[in-house]
């Protein structure tokens, strides 16, 4: 279907919905989320996800999306001319491929770290940017898995996806919500109760250094990285067994909190 306005029912959901709205839109069941790319679509449909509708450039249906239609040649096909998708964003998209997608139900915590040994913890990381940027990193630095507190940004929000390139469709991850997992109360304990040595990304005077050898020790090892603004709570730095930092130079306070997990997750994929 050729789309000449976006003031059509068929682009409520890319062009008038909130990202909340369509994370909601089946409640109690899954809702929907925005890939953005061949590539991100493409590694969504790898992980099992399923399209819903397509909406793109006519360069991209008859060019790179050509096997994505293919694959799914009986949901909707919206083709837009630049100009009208300009309108979704503001500016041109340069990608120019777009997929409406089904949720899946999140697995549950247990199931994602279980026989894993390296995991990150996200407690309040609002920022879609540095989430997306963590499990990119995550990704490619040999953590297991990510498990993310209820307050975290969405990981499927299309900010998200566009900065990981997909890598949240690559790396086990859920959220620790729910009566089986108050993460306030139960976060810390429940690592520990699966075998991991807890470790907070924290500028405490007692922090080691993220290159001691108590961390080169642990079989498991679960590291925990706090918000943007006030890092990790005071809960969860009393609970956990020690806490860590990045050596810097004198008179620089701490690093973004994506650049942080880069710099730690590298020195644990050598443990």
């Amino acid at each position: 279907m050729e789309v000449k306005t976006l003031q059509i029912p068929e682009m409520d959901a890319y062009a008038r919905y909130s990202e909340v709205e369509l994370r909601r839109v089946n409640e109690p069941e899954p809702g929907w989320f925005l890939a953005e790319s061949v590539h991100v679509i493409r590694r969504a449909m790898e992980a099992g996800f399923v399209p819903l509708s397509f909406l793109m450039e006519p360069k991209q249906a008859a060019g790179e999306a050509k096997e994505l239609i293919d694959r799914f040649p009986e949901i909707p096909l919206y083709i837009a001319e630049p100009e009208i998708l300009k309108q979704l964003t503001g500016y041109p998209m340069m990608r120019g491929v777009l997929s409406l997608m089904q949720r899946k139900k999140p697995p549950s915590p247990l199931s994602v770290v279980k026989d894993k040994r390296r995991v990150a913890v996200l407690e309040e990381v609002t920022n879609p940017t540095n989430v997306g940027a963590i499990f990119r990193s995550a990704a490619a630095l040999n953590v297991d898995a990510l498990l993310l507190t209820p307050g975290c940004a969405d990981p499927l929000y299309r900010r998200a996806l566009r900065v990981s390139m997909g890598t949240v469709f690559q790396i086990p991850w859920t959220y620790l919500e729910g009566p089986v997992y108050p993460w306030q109360e139960k976060m810390v304990p429940f690592l520990k109760e699966q075998g991991f040595f807890t470790a907070a990304m924290a500028l405490t005077p007692n922090a080691l250094s993220i290159e001691d050898e108590v961390l080169e020790k642990q079989e498991k090892l679960a590291l925990f990285l706090g918000c943007e603004g006030y890092g990790l709570s005071q809960e969860t730095l009393e609970q956990t067994d020690v806490a860590v930092k990045i050596p810097m130079q004198p008179g620089v306070d701490s690093l973004n909190v994506a650049a942080a997990s880069a710099v730690a997750f590298w020195e644990l994929r050598k443990k």
